[in-house]
């Protein structure tokens, strides 16, 4: 997933219940093998968007597990503050629109998104897991944390 911002305003589309995941969500998609993850965000925004992201900033990883299929979902989380390009003018999986940030949650989205929004713009690297029951739809365990930009005080690389 790829948050694009420019100044004040970030994009965001608004997919239809169709596609799944219904509301405003930023674009991303799955990873085509063998690409890296950073290049397929890099894809899915031009696919989805018509844009080209250039400056583009890993943010953090947010994965779902659920024990009783073994399914493990992860999501890699960029933020893009320059680009190329123009907008398409019929994107593929919903309308996109410019929004200022500070509007952004009050458009109707999913509420892990909501949860994830704030977390594009704070300093360094985030990380989010979570078990989930899919026959309840509960959340049996979450694990949030927040890793600051650079390395803490006293750390250092081993050559």
């Amino acid at each position: 997933m790829c948050m694009i911002q420019q100044g004040n305003k970030i994009l965001l589309m608004n997919r239809p219940d169709a596609k799944g995941f219904p509301g405003y969500i930023a674009p991303g998609g799955k990873v085509d093998f063998p690409e890296s993850i950073v290049n397929g965000a890099i894809r899915e925004v031009r696919e989805e968007t018509g844009l080209i992201v250039k400056d583009i900033i890993y943010k953090g990883l947010e994965e779902s597990c659920e024990p009783n299929t073994g399914l493990r979902y992860m999501v890699f989380n960029y933020l893009a503050t320059s680009f190329e390009g123009e907008l398409l003018e019929h994107p593929p999986e919903g309308e996109l629109l410019w929004v200022d940030r500070e509007e952004a949650l009050k458009l109707p989205m999913q509420d892990w998104f909501k949860r994830r929004f704030p977390l594009f713009f704070e300093e360094g690297t985030f990380e989010l897991s979570e078990v989930w029951d899919e026959e309840t739809g509960r959340i049996l365990d979450e694990t949030i944390k927040h890793y600051p930009a650079g390395l803490s005080q006293g750390a250092s690389w081993a050559d």
